[in-house]
């Protein structure tokens, strides 16, 4: 019951301080939305059970290419027709020479061309108890290595704290929990068991207070214990009222991240990139992929469908028919593509349409990893109350002459509104001058910028879906899609209860074969 109590009030907080959108927004990055569902193994269809069946995908994304691989190895004659000139949908890694085209701009990335020197510009982790997309690289191939969630040596800065100055996470867990062990055990006086918890717990005196402790890092300099007699001096608490300033339940989120269920360690990411991933696929899938085909219409043909699409190199149009079609399309794309869908079918996609999350991301090249020869941040990622929200150091490369700081990873919706609607050039810079609140000289640090506003990402329109912003659209329009309307079927990370990763949309490329595969099975002769 307490646990309960507590998550509410966290929420009532939130709510107050950044309203519902913000409230969804911080739940579901943190894991926190929805108790966690359990692997969706792949369905078990039988060889040349789907032989003589035609089906139409529509996104070469990982719901996309994972429907087509296992449908493909029960003999099902496949078709993905993908808008984009590569695969992969919003896992997306860009390097040197490539270009961002958004619906107002195109950047140019001009970096140097080098094996770690790329930026993961949507997905970027994988959670350890992710079994689905794990299992695929696992089964294609594909090495993995740590990604750094956490890393104590990382910042949290807020203007109203500490006089704006950031903080190491280190300090203020340490100093937090000392703080609260040690009023703690003013209130069991008489419970000695209860007392030696606690004072573990917050590394406290032989007197049950807290004084500081190494927990929380030591000053710098010769305050460092070393050598001969360097003893080390220990710095002194964060006073409790500061720590639980006017930010504190943005500091406790940043301070508990990685304790949720989605961002506990151990995270994982693709050794050279997330679309290692997308490369193992594509080689499995070998050519049912024609990459440059815009979906233009979707039409129902007696039992079965037909897909309407645009070749974007050739300019010209065609037709493929298929008994099934499975769309991958993000719903605030699929709301513009005419379509022979139920009325029911449409109102969901066009409600649907209206909830995704407009995130944004800079990263900068640095010619020198100053973050880890200067302030010894091996990956891991600092907070602060500006903008910018996130700066994420690389976890790869380590000990390397450059790299790519991700200097912006916005998901709160005020923030992240603001950065998509600058130039590219304006957002280079406003997360330049945030950045300045927490490495002072950023400016001269950091070299040229790359930046994705997912808002504005043709064939994307939005980073992810957020059904939860709009009263009741879960309990209304998302059972709908769910149970497909003829031969249309509907998969993504948009049609699953934790939006936002990979997996998901693992798992609901599974649920719709196997929906087809029942289907098929039903109705043999």
């Amino acid at each position: 019951m307490a646990a309960e109590i507590s998550r509410r009030t966290l929420v009532e907080l939130i709510g107050r301080i950044g309203g519902a959108a913000t409230v969804y927004s911080a739940l579901n990055m943190a894991g926190l939305l929805v108790a966690p569902t359990a692997y969706a193994a792949p369905p078990a269809l039988k060889p040349g059970s789907g032989n003589g069946k035609r089906v139409a995908i529509l996104g070469a994304g990982i719901a996309g290419l994972t429907a087509v691989y296992c449908l493909g190895k029960a003999g099902y004659q496949c078709t993905i027709l993908e808008a984009r000139s590569r695969s992969g949908g919003r896992v997306w890694t860009i390097r040197a020479g490539d270009q961002i085209t958004e619906t107002d701009s195109t950047q140019h990335v001009e970096w140097q061309s080098d094996r770690d020197i790329y930026f993961n510009a949507g997905a970027a982790r994988i959670s350890s108890h992710h079994q689905g997309i794990l299992g695929y690289c696992r089964e294609l191939g594909v090495p993995l290595e740590v990604f750094v969630n956490e890393n104590r040596t990382a910042l949290v800065q807020f203007d109203s704290q500490f006089g704006g100055k950031p903080q190491t996470v280190r300090r203020l867990t340490a100093d937090l929990r000392g703080a609260i062990a040690a009023l703690a055990a003013k209130s069991t006086p008489n419970d000695e068991v209860v007392q030696t918890v606690l004072r573990i717990f917050g590394d406290l005196g032989r007197d049950l207070t807290y004084a500081g402790s190494p927990r929380a890092g030591y000053g710098a300099g010769d305050d460092v214990p070393g050598a001969a007699n360097r003893r080390g001096r220990l710095q002194p608490p964060l006073p409790l009222d500061e720590i639980a300033g006017p930010e504190a339940i943005r500091m406790a989120l940043a301070l508990c991240f990685a304790e949720a269920w989605q961002q506990s360690p151990t995270m994982l990411q693709p050794v050279g990139g997330m679309d290692a991933i997308i490369r193992a696929f594509d080689r499995a899938v070998g050519s049912v992929i024609r990459h440059n085909e815009e979906v233009m219409r979707i039409e129902r043909i007696g039992e079965g469908a037909r897909v309407i699409s645009f070749d974007r190199t050739s300019g010209r149009r065609s037709a493929l028919d298929a008994d099934f079609v499975i769309c991958t399309i993000p719903l605030s794309v699929l709301e513009h593509i005419p379509a022979d869908f139920d009325p029911a079918v449409t109102y969901a996609i066009s409600v649907g349409a209206k909830l995704y999350f407009p995130a944004v991301k800079v990263a900068f090249e640095a010619p020198r990893r100053w973050w880890e020869i200067d302030q010894q941040l091996y990956g891991g990622i600092s907070w602060t109350g500006r903008d910018i929200t996130q700066i994420w150091y690389p976890s790869h490369g380590f000990n390397g002459e450059k790299g790519v700081l991700v200097g912006a990873y916005i998901w709160s919706h005020d923030p992240a509104r603001r950065f998509t609607a600058m130039t590219p050039a304006e957002r280079h810079a406003a997360a330049i001058s945030d950045g300045e609140r927490l490495h002072p000289g950023y400016g001269r640090l950091v070299g040229p910028a790359a930046s994705v506003a997912w808002a504005k990402i043709p064939y994307s329109l939005g980073a992810w879906i957020e059904w939860e912003t709009i009263s009741g659209a879960r309990q209304a329009e998302y059972p709908i899609l769910l149970a497909g309307d003829g031969p249309f079927y509907f998969a993504g990370e948009h049609m699953s209860y934790v939006t936002a990763w990979q997996e998901d949309a693992v798992q609901s490329a599974h649920y719709t074969v196997s929906q087809i595969a029942e289907r098929v099975e039903k109705n043999r002769p």
